[in-house]
């Protein structure tokens, strides 16, 4: 054999030998490539780096890296997958938030890119109304506390007495004392319709949307008697005082429980009062009229009046 082939088939045999031996040692050339630094790409939470490592997993390049996450947040691909070169990992970080919603604070962990987001994420049902602080299309923030404040409105439908209206109707032949009802009152009703805004179950403002009666009141009519019998007449000055705050006066010549007449000489009003003190003093005062009474007569600031004093028989 030529010497030129003989080095030739020992060349061949040596490469056969030494593949052989590879491929024995490495099946799967990738195992083989996974072994060597590789290039991948990092997003960590929206920080984009680029990274050689020889780490064989995505677990194994974050525990090198000392990359930790927590149960919310998400990672792809999934840690046990076998990393090569030009591989891509995603990591997004969960933000810690709490939610003030209906009397209640909710803790949570989000991912979500808004607030509305990670509010409907916990189960909690936004009404078109409700109102959210801070701005809904805001994005989470760690330690966040968001509000949520319910706004309800509705319209209801609430009766309303309607007051009846009293008609007296005067009677020579009946005392003065004497009142009898000829008709009874009945009180009418009115359906007011509102329109009620609520914040959190408190209402906060009611306007009238319409009203409308659907029981028209009926008036009570009494009968008052005017007889009115009278004796001896006096004439001298009035004057008042605050007593009792009512239809009395202090007498120096009437009994306490007795009524008189008192009539103001300048304008004819008079008023019947009760006799429940003693008094005035001075010459030529007469009666003492409490100040509700001699407001029915006369300006308070008239304060000294003439009248005339009629005592009430019946």
């Amino acid at each position: 054999m030529p010497f030129k082939k003989i080095i030739s088939f020992l060349i061949i045999f040596l490469a056969a030998v030494s593949a052989f031996y590879f491929f024995k040692k490495y099946p799967d050339q990738r195992t083989f490539e996974s072994n060597l630094p590789k290039e991948i790409k990092i997003n960590n939470n929206g920080l984009q780096i680029s990274l050689a490592t020889s780490a064989k997993t995505v677990g194994d390049f974050l525990n090198d890296n000392k990359i930790f996450l927590s149960q919310y947040d998400q990672l792809f691909p999934e840690k046990e997958t076998p990393l090569f070169s030009g591989a891509h990992i995603q990591i997004r970080k969960a933000v810690k938030i709490s939610i003030a919603v209906d009397g209640k604070n909710i803790d949570a962990h989000t991912l979500q890119k808004d607030l509305a987001s990670a509010i409907q994420e916990n189960g909690i049902k936004l009404n078109p109304l409700d109102k959210i602080s801070p701005d809904p299309k805001a994005l989470p923030q760690e330690n966040l506390k968001i509000i949520v404040t319910r706004i309800n409105v509705e319209e209801k439908v609430i009766p309303e007495d309607i007051a009846f209206k009293t008609i007296e109707k005067p009677d020579n032949k009946l005392s003065w004392r004497e009142k009898k009802i000829q008709q009874e009152g009945i009180k009418g009703i009115r359906e007011i319709t509102y329109k009620i805004t609520y914040k959190n179950g408190k209402e906060i403002s009611r306007i009238v949307l319409n009203k409308k009666i659907t029981k028209e009141p009926v008036p009570e009519i009494a009968v008052q008697g005017t007889y009115m019998q009278l004796g001896k007449a006096n004439k001298g000055q009035g004057t008042w005082y605050a007593w009792k705050g009512g239809l009395f006066a202090a007498s120096t010549t009437a009994p306490k429980g007795s009524y008189v007449k008192v009539t103001n000489l300048a304008n004819g009003k008079s008023v019947v009062v009760q006799i429940n003190d003693y008094g005035p003093q001075g010459k030529g005062r007469i009666i003492d009229l409490d100040k509700i009474a001699f407001a029915k007569i006369a300006s308070l600031g008239a304060g000294v009046i003439g009248v005339k004093v009629e005592t009430v028989l019946n």
